[in-house]
């Protein structure tokens, strides 16, 4: 981990992970002032997962890439991407909007990228065969230019994956164990995505269900 550090704090409800763009609307009056103070001073913020009833203590650092609205209130939409992750150290609560005091720190070391070519190919061929999923870059020219930290941030951040999980692979701190979750994950979404289109295909057909849908609807992937 590195020296601690003073950094402005945004709680939501979603998961930013590393390399991950994430429009914002900033709306809140704090919010507001912390934007502006960012962009004024080329500063990065973080962001942490609020569940509701606590703060997630594992964050990601935000940075504004582009200011792509601003409307005569001061409301702003803003497009982010994800850096660093940290870990707060403590809460500050002396300006409109919450600061932390936050360590960095990053994964262990990596597994070799020859050790996880099967589930680094495993993970393309779903992506590559997905139609449902909106993937921000293109599976096919990935090949074996994309590393297992690299791959597991990217499947992760698709949609479909829930904040809890976003969390989990963001808290992870080894790139094996966190693409073999999101490769796992990433297939259930897959399976799920096909039994909906098969359903949706029946609704205008005969009704009747093939046994193959009935056989993934009682246990999908039996993971």
């Amino acid at each position: 981990m590195t020296a601690p550090l003073r950094i402005p704090l945004f709680p939501l409800g979603v998961v930013l992970l590393p390399g991950m763009w994430l429009p914002l609307h900033i709306f809140e009056e704090r919010y507001k002032q912390m934007t502006s103070e960012c962009l004024s001073e080329n500063r990065p913020f973080g962001i942490v997962l609020f569940d509701g009833p606590s703060i997630r203590p594992v964050g990601c650092m935000a940075r504004i890439t582009e200011v792509l609205k601003r409307y005569d209130d001061g409301r702003m939409d803003i497009m982010t991407r994800g850096g660093e992750r940290f870990v707060i150290q403590e809460l500050i609560e002396e300006r409109a909007y919450m600061e932390a005091q936050v360590f960095f720190f990053e994964d262990g070391e990596e597994t070799p990228q020859e050790d996880l070519a099967d589930l680094i190919q495993s993970a393309l061929d779903l992506l590559r065969a997905e139609v449902d999923i909106e993937v921000a870059f293109d599976p096919g020219g990935l090949g074996g230019q994309i590393s297992p930290k690299q791959l597991s941030y990217a499947i992760a951040a698709l949609e479909g994956f829930t904040p809890a999980e976003r969390q989990g692979f963001l808290e992870m701190t080894s790139p094996s164990e966190r693409l073999q979750k999101s490769v796992q994950a990433l297939a259930r979404i897959v399976t799920r995505n096909r039994l909906t289109r098969e359903i949706q295909q029946l609704i205008g057909g005969n009704g009747h269900p093939t046994k193959s849908i009935l056989r993934d609807l009682e246990d999908p992937l039996k993971q």
